[in-house]
């Protein structure tokens, strides 16, 4: 039994006989990684000349060591094994020369409903086998610690199609994707030509929300690394096939009907609407969300998204998210995984708000272990980096 460096083949074949798995744990984030200047390795545990135990360990050179990081794993298919990874993974830190050895797998540490009710009890158990070991583990926390979510809200699509899926979301949910399709907003993938227009989105959403969007160069590097595994999405409008599917809903309208009047009234309101913006912006289309989806053999996860605040009328965040599982739907995954949320169940967290509208459940995951190699040699460095910035 024994820790060993597979080959990228040998850890892509693991990873097809473990169960979900995120996209952090795949040779296309490796190559992501490594293109931002990381350097990766495929760590396994074996046992019995056979994988057990298997991890992307992403390493960064700093002053005076290394920081190497485990995200989102290990992955396993014998839990049982996990105690002795960890334990060979604090030996290979130490021939490393790190300074600092992170950890953050993605075991759930428990389970609750939309509202945040737990539905099972914690799993603390997962927690010990850490910091038994010797690592020190950051405590359950809300919020985005490092900028990155414990907290997870997730959408079994197990057993849907689309028109069921449609009737599985909220009321409100279902409302703002039916006005989103009456003004004609086409959800469509964009070329990597496109991706600048993308990020445009993500940075007004960014600045309204208070965080900070990816460099350029992340967004094109991710779309060539992860290819067909990553969907970047926008919801469009154009302004004269809009006018043209109001145009066609308003002449197969039955005058004779009790609604004609009403509904021909809304119709000629959606009409002057686009209209009046059309002769705003003289534009032929506009942008008005966009979304990254990733994609893995067993979950797909939204990675970023935005809108513009000006054209919220149209709804057409609600829509990428429609599309985006019924594309996850067509590739035959079950889970759709759209990523973080506080943890904090008061009201206060929007983006929890807007989630809970596709009605589906909470996961909260470990949290950060760290485990310090050279314990002296760290806290002489970053003693010195505090007097610097003092300086």
């Amino acid at each position: 039994m024994s820790l060993t460096i597979l080959k990228e083949d040998e850890f892509t074949s693991f990873i097809e006989k473990c169960k979900e798995h995120s996209f952090m744990q795949t040779v296309s984030m490796s190559n992501l990684l490594r293109k931002r200047g990381f350097e990766t390795k495929f760590l396994g545990w074996k046992s019995n000349n056979e994988t057990t135990v298997a991890a992307i360990a992403f390493m960064k050179h700093l002053t005076g060591g290394v920081r190497i990081e485990i995200n989102s794993g290990p992955l396993y298919t014998n839990e049982s094994d996990l105690k002795s990874f960890y334990h060979e993974l604090q030996l290979f830190a130490k021939k490393q020369g790190a300074l600092e050895l992170v950890v953050k797998p993605d075991d759930i540490y428990q389970t609750f409903e939309i509202d945040g009710k737990p539905i099972e009890p914690e799993k603390t158990e997962l927690i010990s086998t850490l910091t038994d070991l010797g690592y020190k583990f950051d405590g359950l926390q809300v919020g985005y610690p490092e900028g990155e979510p414990t907290w997870h809200y997730l959408k079994n699509l197990e057993g849907f199609d689309e028109t069921s899926l449609l009737k599985s979301f909220n009321k409100n949910s279902v409302r703002n994707i039916k006005t989103a399709l009456d003004y004609n907003v086409i959800v469509r993938k964009i070329n990597k030509e496109e991706i600048p227009e993308f990020k445009k989105i993500i940075e007004e959403t960014g600045r309204r929300q208070g965080f900070e969007d990816k460099s350029l160069d992340y967004y094109t590097e991710l779309y060539d690394a992860f290819g067909d595994n990553a969907d970047f999405l926008v919801a469009e409008l154009d302004f004269e096939k809009s006018l043209d599917h109001i145009n066609s809903k308003l002449t197969s309208l039955n005058p004779k009907s009790k609604q004609y009047d009403q509904q021909a009234q809304k119709l000629n309101k959606q009409k002057q609407i686009i209209s009046e913006l059309k002769q705003q912006i003289n534009t032929e289309k506009i942008l008005l969300a966009c979304a990254l989806i990733l994609y893995t053999k067993d979950q797909a996860t939204y990675l970023f998204g935005g809108s513009y605040t000006e054209f919220q009328k149209f709804s057409a965040a609600f829509l990428i998210q429609y599309h985006a599982m019924n594309c996850t739907l067509r590739r035959n995954i079950m889970s759709y995984n759209f990523l973080g949320i506080t943890g904090v169940f008061d009201g206060s967290d929007g983006v929890l708000r807007f989630k809970q509208n596709f009605n589906g459940y909470i996961v909260r995951k470990m949290g950060t272990f760290r485990y310090y190699p050279q314990p002296l040699k760290y806290k002489l460095i970053q003693g010195l980096k505090k007097l610097l910035k003092r300086s």
